[in-house]
């Protein structure tokens, strides 16, 4: 009996890693590349149009990053996987990507097999995340060790502490200089957490800050 196509998208910023990718992909039998996409909000369209089984997701694109097009892919097609394929390898963004429903998380450098590997297991209903991270990723799963809640889990721990200083009031030149980044940085992640929160603008991401208890 003839096992059914695994349908996925690609979705990267980096056109060579993206061709690269599709090329290995489609070399493999019952895998099946359907779409692929240069950005955070292509790659939610994409999901929608091709309904995919899996979609292979780097975190940092422009328009919106991996992990918000994660989550509105999950919320939007439940069926369908994600599988987080970046560099990224810090606490924040790792837990912030399985909080918003990946499935998978692998560092780029990942054997071909390890790739296709997440790709079938998430398909198939299951977790798979790179050897380098499983340890850290199986205490956040079962609890250990115990964090306290922080408002915005879906923030990373600096676009928290530039919402803190947006509810208290300062300018991005403000927090630029209390954080020690640069003007773009700051404006960056402030963009970005407009786009977590569903903020339509500063005075509404203000609010939803301060009724969260941050800013005093």
């Amino acid at each position: 009996m003839t096992e059914p196509v695994i349908r996925v998208v690609l979705a990267d910023d980096h056109q060579v890693l993206r061709d690269g990718l599709v090329a290995l992909l489609d070399a493999l039998p019952g895998l099946e590349v359907v779409g692929t996409a240069a950005d955070g909000r292509d790659a939610v369209l994409t999901a929608r149009e091709t309904e995919p089984d899996v979609v292979v997701m780097d975190i940092q694109m422009p328009h919106l990053d991996g992990i918000e097009a994660t989550r509105q892919v999950v919320a939007a097609r439940p069926g369908t996987a994600v599988v987080i394929l970046t560099m990224n390898e810090d606490d924040d963004t790792i837990m912030g990507a399985l909080r918003a429903g990946a499935r998978g998380y692998l560092l780029k450098g990942s054997s071909a097999a390890e790739v296709q590997q997440a790709i079938r297991a998430a398909a198939a209903g299951g977790m798979v995340f790179g050897a380098s991270l499983a340890a850290r990723i199986a205490d956040f799963l079962s609890g250990r060790p115990s964090t306290p809640d922080v408002p915005f889990p879906e923030l990373t721990e600096r676009e928290r502490e530039i919402l803190d200083h947006l509810a208290a009031g300062r300018s991005n030149a403000d927090i630029a200089r209390l954080t020690h980044l640069s003007d773009k940085s700051v404006r960056n992640a402030v963009s970005s957490v407009y786009a977590k929160l569903h903020a339509a603008d500063r005075a509404d991401a203000i609010i939803k800050a301060r009724d969260a208890g941050l800013g005093r």
